[in-house]
């Protein structure tokens, strides 16, 4: 099944575009003047709609594990609104944007500046294995944090509860490389 999401709609723009200016100018030396003025007064407007789609253009975040059967049964039934939206809306293509969840960081006062803020460099599922949380579904994305500290993500974490919530608790986990995972748990465990 084919994906619109996934497509990116600057690069349909710049194709079609593309091809429509490429026939202008064929027909153009062709002498057909019908075509000229098709291929001339759409494939322009549509090639620089595709250019200003591209300047904006934030590609999908990729997804680091491949999704179990057991994960998406339990994402079935234990999956928040929030942990929902938030999957779709940073594996598809988004405009107007500079990163992605960049004003989330903001909101929770964790992008002072274009450089120091937080990538979200992937995303992936699982099933939560910490003892609290055990067998609730887990929503993980990774960033790169290269100029914010782990402490600072510790100090944030409860303000990541709280955003995320309800029904969600946040965990923050250190990795290699300046790595940061956020894992956003499920509350909502099936009784």
């Amino acid at each position: 099944m084919l994906k619109l999401n996934k497509i990116s709609l600057a690069s349909i723009g710049l194709f079609v575009g593309g091809i429509l200016f490429l026939v202008g100018f064929w027909a153009y030396a062709k002498g057909n003047s019908t075509l000229n003025l098709v291929g001339f007064f759409y494939g322009f407007p549509i090639l620089l709609g595709g250019f200003a789609f591209k300047s904006s253009e934030v590609a999908p975040v990729p997804v680091i594990v491949p999704e179990s059967e057991e994960v998406v049964a339990l994402r079935k039934l234990q999956e928040t609104s929030t942990q929902k939206q938030l999957r779709r809306d940073v594996t598809r293509y988004r405009y107007g944007i500079k990163a992605h969840l960049d004003e989330v960081l903001e909101k929770l006062g964790m992008r002072p500046t274009d450089e120091e803020r937080p990538l979200l460099i992937g995303i992936y599922e699982e099933i939560s294995q910490a003892e609290e949380t055990k067998g609730a579904y887990s929503l993980v994305l990774r960033f790169q944090s290269p100029l914010m500290g782990f402490d600072v993500w510790q100090q944030k974490q409860d303000k990541l509860t709280r955003f995320f919530g309800p029904g969600i608790v946040a965990v923050v986990t250190e990795l290699a490389n300046k790595e940061v995972d956020l894992r956003l748990i499920s509350q909502n465990a099936a009784s």
